[in-house]
């Protein structure tokens, strides 16, 4: 990786940054009614990624590996977070919410005790791209009312500095004074999700709780995290170190868009069976029988 002089992002700095426990290469399949995509968080890592427990990537310029959609389908247990890269996608759902997911928003939905959605594109050309990331809800609120926000791209708050640019969509960017609050917080996962934009040769450090778990999808450029080179399309799963403050991320030449994503892990035990996360078998049964019954959503 070619490196060139550093933009520092006026953070304060970090004492310990975490290093890279290892890179995961997504999965590449199809779900919905046959949408094209990668699955980068897979269900053997949900207990080391705790409370995350799915992170899909999707982008394509071929309407034949999106234009099907994910017709209405149900969830419980847990909520989604979509983000909108590039494309329209409409959202539908059994509660009477409808929205239009565009270029740089993203949609919020607590699956809770029941929900019926669908989330198909208004577009039949063009780059479709995004991601759908899992987020696990404690036992105590799996049952909670289903809720929904959509949240348009001018109203997701930024931090900038020399050659930075951080979409905070949940949690915050900075520290001290300096940080900026997310356009979400969530109280017992206390969920980070930054989209940080680097120009080539900047840099930028974003302090962690230490019991955070803690990730970082490359999507465009190759980022170095800590001392590991990660490139595009590769998630960097950080080490757990009580002694670390956050994570640091740096550029060579060519800019680099990437994710980062952490959250308290719930500890908790979790049953998964398709579009149903709960904490026992006996509840996954019940989902399903709801579901069969028409009581969900």
């Amino acid at each position: 990786m070619t490196t060139t002089p550093m933009l520092d992002s006026p953070a304060t700095p970090l004492a310990r940054p975490r290093r890279v426990e290892r890179l995961v290469v997504g999965r590449p399949t199809s779900d919905g009614a046959g949408v094209k995509l990668t699955r980068v968080l897979t269900q053997d890592l949900q207990r080391r990624l705790d409370p995350f427990l799915m992170l899909d990537a999707f982008g394509s310029d071929d309407a034949d590996d999106y234009i099907a959609g994910f017709p209405n389908h149900p969830h419980r247990g847990f909520e989604t977070v979509t983000y909108m890269i590039a494309g329209r996608m409409r959202h539908r759902d059994s509660a009477g919410h409808e929205g239009l997911l565009s270029n740089g928003g993203v949609q919020w939905m607590t699956a809770g005790r029941g929900i019926i959605h669908s989330e198909l594109p208004e577009q039949e050309q063009g780059r479709m791209e995004g991601f759908q990331l899992w987020l696990n809800l404690p036992a105590k609120d799996k049952m909670v009312p289903a809720w929904y926000r959509d949240i348009p791209a001018g109203e997701i708050p930024h931090w900038r500095a020399p050659g930075v640019d951080v979409g905070v969509i949940a949690g915050h960017a900075g520290s001290g004074d300096g940080a900026v609050a997310g356009a979400m917080q969530r109280e017992h996962t206390e969920p980070f999700y930054l989209d940080i934009h680097l120009d080539a040769g900047a840099r930028f450090q974003q302090p962690l709780p230490a019991g955070h778990h803690a990730f970082v999808y490359v999507y465009r450029g190759e980022a170095m995290v800590g001392e590991t080179a990660v490139p595009a399309q590769r998630m960097a799963i950080l080490t757990q170190d009580e002694a670390a403050d956050g994570v640091a991320l740096a550029t060579g030449d060519q800019p680099v868009r990437a994710l980062l994503i952490a959250g308290r892990p719930l500890r908790e035990p979790i049953a998964q069976y398709g579009p149903f996360v709960m904490n026992s078998q006996e509840q996954i049964f019940q989902a399903v029988e709801d579901f069969r019954a028409g009581r969900l959503g």
